[in-house]
Order: structure tokens, then sequence, then C-alpha cells
């Protein structure tokens, strides 16, 4: 499977397992789930087939891990827009997590901290050459540091999904490291 038609597939999976399951007739179980033969069925059914080693390759490369299997089972890994609850138990993050961004979104960050936006949580990087490249994807990156520890003894709550990005509901202000305006 070449590089164009693996992103292309991965881009149309994570639009439909995060976003929009009922555009291809998609149902999501209560923590994301829904069966691989339905996938491929509504896929197929929807103009965009994708066989069963396409999907199980997109699965197998994807440096980010977005997607999981689980027997006859697939989800999204995170990021979804639409309600599901991936039943991720709460844990402790290290002292610092980062978070890619971009220069445009520093103000309203150091005013507001980080918040979900249309998604369930904020998503953190656990090293800053993950944040980088998240920020990257939107532009020239600038990544923020999060006193996570201190936030946890505080009393704010963490998970972490399968393919390590840290989640929770938002960072206030008082716990980012910005840098500084030019």
């Amino acid at each position: 499977m070449d590089e164009r038609r693996t992103v292309k597939v991965s881009k149309y999976l994570s639009k439909h397992l995060r976003h929009q399951p009922e555009r291809i007739g998609l149902v999501l179980d209560e923590g994301g789930w829904t069966g691989i033969d339905a996938l491929l069925a509504a896929t197929a059914a929807h103009g965009f087939r994708v066989s069963r080693a396409e999907l199980d390759h997109v699965v197998a490369v994807n440096d980010k891990r977005r997607f999981a299997v689980e027997g006859d089972r697939i989800r999204a890994s995170q990021g979804h827009t639409v309600d599901v609850d991936l039943g991720l138990p709460a844990a402790v993050p290290p002292a610092f997590l980062f978070h890619g961004t971009v220069a445009g979104h520093l103000a309203a960050i150091r005013a507001e901290g980080l918040r979900p936006m249309a998604r369930h949580d904020v998503h953190l990087s656990p090293d800053r050459e993950t944040a980088t490249r998240v920020g990257a994807r939107r532009g020239r990156p600038v990544v923020l540091s999060v006193r996570a520890g201190e936030m946890h003894r505080d009393g704010h709550e963490f998970r972490v999904s399968a393919n390590g990005v840290w989640l929770t509901s938002a960072v206030p202000p008082e716990y980012l490291s910005t840098p500084s305006a030019h």
C-alpha cells in the first residue's frame, strides 16, 4: 500500500471514528468501538472501499497509534468530538507534559489556559519532540510546558490513552510556561 493511500485511509477512518460516524451509517458504542466488518461495509457503501488488509496496515503503521483494535472491534484512541467514554483510568502524570500550538493562539492561551475546544479533553504530549510535531501541523510550532505534576497535586485529573497521549479536561494558565512574546 503506497504512502498516499495509507494517509488517505487513515484520515478517512479518523474522520468517521472520531467525528462523524453517522455520515457513513456507523454506530459507535459508549466506548467508541464499532465492529470492523460494519466499518468496512460502511466505507464500501459510501464509495470509499477499504480492504481488511488496508485497515490492518493503517492500524499497524500509524506512528501515532490513532486506532485501537480489540478482537473484531476498532476505535479511535482519542480525539473524539462525538460523545464517547474511552474508559481510561486516572493516572499520575510526569512532572511536565507538553502542548504544541502556533504563535497565533498564545494570547488566548495565556488568558484562558488550554481548553478542549471541540474535543472532550486537552491533549498533551509526553515530550517536546512530539509536541513540536503536533504544533507543526498548523504552522510554525510553539511548545508549551505544562506543570502536570503540580496540577495533579492540586486535584486535576489526568488519563493516558493507549498511544501515550495524556488527557485532561483543561489546563489553567497558571500551570503553563509559554515562550515570551517577541
